[in-house]
């Protein structure tokens, strides 16, 4: 069969893999289970056991689809998959989609704290050449 040059076949959106599994089965695994596929500083951090207010985080995500928090260091979890998350940035509240790609991550990953720098143009004594600038 010949491929027309003008025809695109659309992509089939295959699903998301991590280290080898899917996302319904991340889901089954336990805590130790899981720490072994992630990189080895959230290991770590599993490891040394997830803090009171993780807990109480991930329990009130549970029951919500929608929850707000200051916890940027909270990993992203398989059951955390498809809710919103309003993560703290320092001045408002960045609003995320957790997607399966995230698993691993750190919420504060997807929340940016610091803004982009835009530089203008310099000002009037900043270089060299600005001396002979008449002045108004």
């Amino acid at each position: 069969m010949a491929k027309k040059a003008g025809s695109k076949l659309p992509k089939r959106k295959e699903e998301f893999m991590y280290r080898g599994r899917k996302v319904a089965d991340l889901a089954k695994l336990s805590m130790d289970e899981l720490a072994e596929l992630f990189p080895a500083r959230q290991r770590r951090t599993i490891k040394r056991g997830i803090s009171k207010e993780h807990k109480k985080f991930l329990t009130r995500l549970r029951n919500k689809d929608s929850v707000r928090t200051h916890l940027r260091t909270l990993i992203v979890l398989p059951e955390m998959v498809g809710k919103n998350v309003e993560i703290y940035n320092g001045k408002s509240f960045e609003r995320v989609e957790i997607m399966p790609e995230m698993i691993g991550h750190y919420l504060g990953e997807f929340a940016l704290s610091r803004g982009r720098v835009q530089h203008g143009a310099a000002g009037v004594g900043a270089t060299r050449s600005s001396k002979f600038v008449p002045l108004k």
